[in-house]
């Protein structure tokens, strides 16, 4: 099944693309969730019409997804966590805690950019990947240190 995607899909696409896709894909969950049209011939020919547009928003979008990547390379975040002497974290690190830090530290970054596999459970430093846009990403240092 050919669809437009209507906005941007994790390993699929940006908003705009043309894209084959399964047909169980398409039909139980790009289309029902509204990230995608069918790419009918009516649908191509007004994608046709949008082109240069869509290209305009996305080099903005880059754009600033860089001058941002720029921002983030300098910056390092600290977390005081109660630990045990081996090191090992009383609860952990996640995704929501480096955002309220990058949101207090003046940095506004959407919940799906930070790239972390599993919540940090361990004392010492860590790097964390913001992936801000798929060909724009930035590194962030974490540092945890054990509570007395």
């Amino acid at each position: 099944m050919k669809v437009i995607l209507r906005s941007s899909v994790e390993n699929l696409g940006r908003t705009g693309d043309i894209k084959e896709v399964a047909d169980g894909y398409g039909r139980n969950f790009l289309l029902p969730n509204r990230l995608a049209v069918r790419a009918t011939p009516a649908a191509l020919k007004e994608w046709e019409k949008c082109k240069d547009k869509r290209a305009k928003v996305v080099a903005t979008e880059i754009a600033s997804a860089k001058t941002l990547a720029e921002k983030l390379s300098g910056v390092k975040l600290s977390f005081t966590m109660p630990a045990s002497p081996e090191g090992r974290l009383f609860g952990s690190v996640g995704k929501a805690d480096i955002l309220k830090s990058l949101k207090a530290s003046g940095i506004e970054v959407g919940k799906g950019v930070v790239r972390l596999d599993a919540p940090i459970k361990t004392v010492g430093e860590h790097d964390v990947e913001l992936r801000l846009q798929p060909e724009v990403s930035a590194k962030v240092k974490i540092a945890v240190v054990a509570r007395e």
